[in-house]
C-alpha cells in the first residue's frame, strides 16, 4: 500500500483569469502613443533625401506614424499594380 503525500492545488499561473482593468488598457493606449511618437520622431530625423529613398513624402510622416499597420500604396501586399 502506497501514501501519497502532499496536495496539488492550482498555482497562480493556473488561477489567474484574462480581465483587463481599465488601467491596462488606459496603459496599453499610452505604450501606443509613445510608439507612434517615437515612429514620427525617427522618420521626422531622416533627411529629404533618406525619405525620398523609402517613399514617404515628410507630409505623410504624421498619418504614416498612426496608421502603422497599414500600407497606403500597397507595396506589402503586392496590390501596387
Amino acid at each position: 500500500m502506497s501514501t501519497i503525500r502532499g496536495t496539488t492545488e492550482p498555482g497562480p499561473a493556473t488561477a489567474r483569469r484574462q480581465v483587463y482593468s481599465p488601467l491596462e488598457i488606459y496603459w496599453d493606449a499610452f505604450q501606443e502613443w509613445r510608439k507612434r511618437r517615437r515612429s514620427a520622431a525617427n522618420l521626422r530625423d531622416l533627411s529629404d533625401r533618406e525619405l525620398m529613398d523609402i517613399g514617404i513624402a515628410r507630409s505623410e510622416i504624421d498619418h504614416l506614424a498612426s496608421h502603422r499597420d497599414c500600407d497606403p500604396r500597397g507595396i506589402l501586399s503586392g496590390g501596387g499594380g
